[in-house]
């Protein structure tokens, strides 16, 4: 069975945990992108709509994350007969360490797969994803699983037999600050160093490994021990961030038990053990920045069980 009109909605994610560089993610429950996929006449796929994005997305299918990955769909599925048109409503704010051109490939994925009646299963939807984010971020999953998968995903290596997905410690609580300044995937790539010390390559291993397994001993204040102990990423990228010791220094003083770069950032991720604190945290971080003279978002959340969903089809 097929439909006329699918509509997919695609979450927030935090990719990285500070030191799991382009392997580890989380997905939040939100915000997050809405992409509507609709039948057409005529073969092939164009994009009639972007919101949220202030102009900036390009319409052209071949340039935008969400129509690339659904072009995949369509190949995949063997479907390229097929007419689509797609919108896209942005929900997440671009460049912001939310992984949003994550959300919107992961989407336009969903709802096309949707429209055809799903063909695909939803690990076959991790190429397409992948292939659509690639066009501004790279081919790497730590944004793409999380929001495909939900949860917390580890891939050790970028196809879906790498797939982990981790256990979640049920007294993990997270607060996040967005300042309204954009730093660009390719600005954040860009100040990383070209080379690492053997050392620096041991101590970066070694906390990966210890954040797994805080996760697994569902111990939070070992896993924010191990997510706060990035000694290569953080140090080049923090200074795209502003203020960002600063805020980092008030949220550990209103009870966060670690603070790290959300992504690329400029989003700043604060682990909690318990919700009033997450709440109190976020609203820390976000008066930090407000004292600053600088406008941001905030909230607090668990991380969400339940990635990217159909949320109409018809």
């Amino acid at each position: 069975m097929s439909f006329s009109i699918a509509e997919a909605f695609a979450p927030a994610t935090v990719a990285n945990l500070g030191v799991g560089f382009d392997i580890l993610g989380l997905a939040l429950p939100a915000p997050g992108d809405i992409v509507v996929a609709r039948r057409r006449t005529q073969p092939g796929l164009t994009i009639t709509k972007i919101t949220g994005d202030h102009g900036k997305l390009p319409l052209d299918p071949s340039k935008n994350t969400a129509s690339v990955a659904a072009m995949k769909v369509l190949q995949l599925a063997n479907r390229l007969e097929v007419g689509i048109e797609l919108e896209i409503h942005k929900g997440l704010p671009l460049g912001s360490g939310l992984g949003s051109s994550a959300a919107s490939a992961v989407a336009g994925a969903v709802a096309t797969n949707a429209l055809l009646g799903e063909p695909l299963t939803r690990q076959d939807l991790l190429e397409p994803a992948l292939d659509g984010e690639a066009l501004v971020a790279g081919r790497h999953p730590d944004n793409v699983g999380p929001c495909l998968f939900g949860g917390i995903t580890l891939f050790t290596r970028a196809d879906i037999g790498g797939l982990r997905t981790l256990p979640i410690p049920s007294d993990l609580h997270l607060a996040l600050v967005t300042p309204k300044v954009e730093v660009t995937t390719a600005q954040a790539r860009a100040v990383l160093p070209p080379t690492i010390p053997l050392r620096a390559l041991v101590h970066q291993t070694g906390q990966v490994a210890s954040l797994i397994d805080a996760l697994y001993r569902g111990d939070v204040p070992a896993l924010a021990q191990a997510m706060s102990s990035d000694h290569i990423v953080e140090p080049a990228r923090k200074h795209l961030m502003p203020f960002f010791d600063e805020v980092r220094q008030f949220a550990l003083q209103h009870g966060a038990l670690s603070v790290t770069i959300g992504g690329a950032g400029p989003t700043l991720l604060a682990v909690c053990h318990r919700a009033d604190d997450a709440k109190t945290v976020a609203q820390a971080m976000s008066d930090a920045y407000q004292q600053r003279g600088i406008a941001n978002l905030s909230h607090h959340s668990q991380v969400s069980l339940q990635g990217a969903v159909v949320t109409n089809f018809q």
